[in-house]
């Protein structure tokens, strides 16, 4: 409901998933392919069922732009890759490049292409997106799948939806209704919350 309301107005809806272990997203089988680890099956699964929920209710042009992607499309990871091995590890152990060449220059460089609704990427799993200097202006969701370090991770994490949005002409929307961020997080980041609200009320926002 929230990306339609944002399609409406033309903007692309990013959501970012922070993950405490590779695997969980992505394996090797005994070819040394890439597979889809546990967290990767389990939104495509979520994902799908929603999906055909919501276009059995209604029929619109954003309903219309859903049943144009692939769910195997609409979601990337990100993370480092071992140099020696070319598989993927967490960046806590090793620091290198994108995992995926393609995924790499579609959300570090790319970033008029991902605002884009021609590009079907909307879910990003990343364990490195802050130490490999990610930023992006539309994500509108974030969701911890891991727990933090201290304030200054959640402050880094929350921060990368604090943005003011872009629409489809490259324009800033500076409308507040528009540029509102959700996280989903655990128990942790209740007193966080709570004082980051404090501390923007305090600055004079609402």
């Amino acid at each position: 409901e929230k990306e339609e309301k944002l399609f409406n107005r033309g903007i692309k809806c990013l959501s970012l998933f922070f993950i405490d272990e590779v695997s969980h997203y992505r394996q090797y089988d005994e070819d040394g392919n890439e597979v889809l680890g546990d967290f990767g099956k389990i939104f495509e699964e979520e994902y799908t069922d929603a999906l055909n929920q919501y276009t059995n209710l209604f029929y619109s042009p954003y309903v219309k732009y859903l049943n144009s992607i692939d769910v195997h499309d609409t979601h990337k990871g990100y993370f480092s890759i071992d140099k020696k091995t070319n598989r993927v590890v967490n960046s806590v152990e090793k620091r290198g490049v994108c995992d995926d060449i393609s995924a790499y220059d579609l959300i570090l460089k790319n970033k008029e292409r991902l605002l884009s609704f021609d590009e079907p990427t909307r879910f990003i799993f990343s364990h490195s997106a802050l130490r490999e200097g990610w930023d992006n202006p539309n994500v509108f969701q974030i969701c911890t799948l891991t727990e933090t370090r201290g304030e200054d991770d959640k402050r880094q994490k929350v921060g990368r939806g604090l943005r003011i949005a872009v629409d489809q002409s490259g324009n800033r929307v500076r409308d507040y209704k528009y540029n509102v961020l959700t996280v989903v997080a655990n128990e942790s980041y209740k007193d966080f919350a709570e004082n980051l609200q404090k501390g923007f009320t305090k600055d004079g926002y609402k």
